[in-house]
């Protein structure tokens, strides 16, 4: 078996996340359609759109290390994505479904950060300056669009989940 080293870890790293980022950009049109707040519809309208680009600076990442960009099955996306479909239907129509669909996008949100913390790190190590930069650039948006949810759970949702107590 061929020696496994950080490069090999940071490929594997690479293909888990961008898996989960072309799987996250298949659910946000559905969490767009599924909320109920117009505030919480246009912040996944805007991730979807983030998305989009933070795909394209992967496939830079993989360009960068001389590799074709491909993914690799992501058990924990895809078990937060679930999560979030089963919140969609147990909570339809009911005051809390925003409030369980903006935790299942934090979810995603705070993984993601861990992953793109973790690229950074190690294509410094690496000394992948170029990509260090593109998953910085990344790891930046995430962190944003988690603070911008927060915001919108402050300033609306939470409470409106409280309407039917």
């Amino acid at each position: 078996m061929a020696q496994k080293t950080l490069d090999t870890l940071f490929y594997d790293t690479l293909k888990d996340i961008y898996y989960a980022e072309r799987k996250i950009l298949r659910s946000l049109p559905k969490m767009a359609r599924a909320a109920q707040s117009e505030a919480l519809k246009a912040a996944f309208e805007k991730h979807k759109e983030q998305t989009e680009g933070q795909i394209e600076r992967l496939q830079q990442v993989f360009e960068i290390i001389g590799k074709a960009p491909r993914g690799k099955t992501c058990e924990a996306i895809d078990g937060i994505v679930a999560e979030g479909e089963e919140i969609m239907e147990e909570y339809k129509d009911t005051p809390a479904l925003d409030a369980g669909l903006l935790a299942a996008a934090q979810a995603v949100e705070h993984y993601e950060i861990t992953r793109y913390g973790t690229l950074k790190r190690w294509a410094g190590v690496l000394g992948l300056d170029e990509a260090v930069t593109l998953l910085d650039e990344t790891l930046q948006e995430e962190s944003q669009t988690d603070e911008d949810l927060t915001a919108i759970a402050d300033a609306e949702i939470n409470q409106e989940a409280l309407q039917g107590d």
